[in-house]
């Protein structure tokens, strides 16, 4: 009876433990990155291993369940898209999802859902995080907008366009710049007027701009837009126009030249010019003269010279009282930071007239002198 008894009870825990143990799955499915962060408009690429537990060969299909709205999905094996993938021990299979562009920034799940020939299903799980908000436009972004140079400076800006739309975008590219410039868009060495976007791709551009000759110190903004179809960006570019700094050094009527006496002293009016189109500052004056000459300004230096404008300067030039007759060379010079001019002079040394007039003297007092001797002993 015991023995019945025992019979029957371990019959009861086979059944009870058989009942609560679930089926061996037949089919799984196992890639180790389930889980990723990607921006919106990218596309995801699974390599998922199914994987054939059973001694049969395995027909299995596919689905994606719980796919969110807007969200594309394709299956490959081998380099072709498929229906159902027949396993005997294991395959590959390659499910490549792609987001949106118009998304929130948010965690999204979905799952990859097999089922063999019994109907026996095994599951995928995934989850995408999306790391932030997307949105269907488009972008121009400038590395460094905002360049400093003189006038016969060129300004180069490099330019990335970025099409976050979901088809290809033709761009026309344009600027707006102030009247006399010149603005040039190329891709690559090429000269360009628009250009093509690949769907969450980007090019890039580079905008050359050109001021023309008389543009003045001043900061000076073009703005350049990329139009494409229901789409557009546009950028500021900024140019600081430094000025161009150039100076002449002259006299009023343009004469370089001047006559001086041995010893004496001659005032030389001396203009400086700034032909440039930025202000020339604490503009200094100096002068190189022959041995034992001297040169005085009535101001050394000049505060500030602005673009057009003209200062005179009062130099005093003093010949050395050995100078013999002839021509001699002082060099005025003008310099600021800036810029600098030279203007070499020729001054002439002319015989002092009270040495003329001694010397008449003297020839007169010999001619009275021999007239007196003449007419006192001329006639014994």
């Amino acid at each position: 009876m015991v023995k019945k008894f025992s019979v029957i009870f371990a019959l009861i825990l086979l059944f009870t433990f058989t009942a609560a143990t679930p089926a061996f799955a037949q089919v799984t499915l196992y890639t180790p990155y389930t889980g990723l962060a990607v921006t919106p408009g990218e596309t995801i690429d699974y390599t998922v291993d199914v994987i054939n537990n059973d001694s049969g060969i395995k027909h299995v299909t596919f689905d994606m369940e719980g796919l969110p709205k807007g969200w594309t999905y394709k299956l490959t094996a081998g380099g072709n898209a498929i229906k159902q993938l027949s396993v005997r021990d294991e395959e590959q299979l390659n499910v490549e999802v792609t987001v949106p562009l118009e998304i929130e920034q948010d965690d999204y799940r979905f799952t990859l859902v097999a089922t063999d020939q019994n109907g026996e299903k095994a599951e995928l799980p995934f989850l995408v995080t999306l790391t932030e908000e997307g949105t269907f436009a488009t972008e121009l972004n400038v590395d460094q907008p905002n360049l400093q140079g003189q006038t016969d400076s060129s300004f180069s800006y490099s330019a990335t366009l970025r099409n976050r739309t979901a088809e290809e975008q033709n761009y026309a590219l344009t600027a707006n710049a102030p009247e006399g410039w010149a603005v040039q868009f190329k891709s690559g060495s090429d000269s360009v007027t628009s250009v093509s976007v690949e769907p969450n791709s980007e090019a890039d551009i580079t905008i050359d701009v050109t001021p023309p000759e008389n543009a003045s110190a001043d900061t000076y903004e073009i703005a350049v837009t990329a139009n494409g179809s229901g789409t557009k960006a546009e950028a500021t570019l900024e140019a600081v126009i430094t000025g161009s700094y150039d100076m002449v050094l002259t006299t009023p009527k343009g004469n370089l030249s001047a006559d001086i006496t041995s010893g004496g002293e001659r005032i030389i009016d001396l203009v400086i010019e700034n032909t440039g189109t930025a202000p020339l500052t604490n503009v200094e004056l100096s002068a190189q003269t022959p041995p034992d000459w001297e040169t005085e300004f009535d101001k050394n230096s000049i505060p500030e010279i602005k673009p057009g404008e003209s200062a005179t300067v009062k130099a005093t030039v003093k010949a050395s009282d050995n100078a013999i007759a002839g021509d001699y060379v002082t060099t005025f010079k003008a310099s600021a930071a800036e810029s600098s001019a030279e203007a070499d002079f020729r001054i002439s040394v002319e015989t002092s007239t009270l040495w003329g007039i001694v010397g008449i003297v003297i020839i007169l007092a010999v001619v009275a002198g021999l007239y007196y001797i003449i007419k006192k002993y001329g006639r014994r």
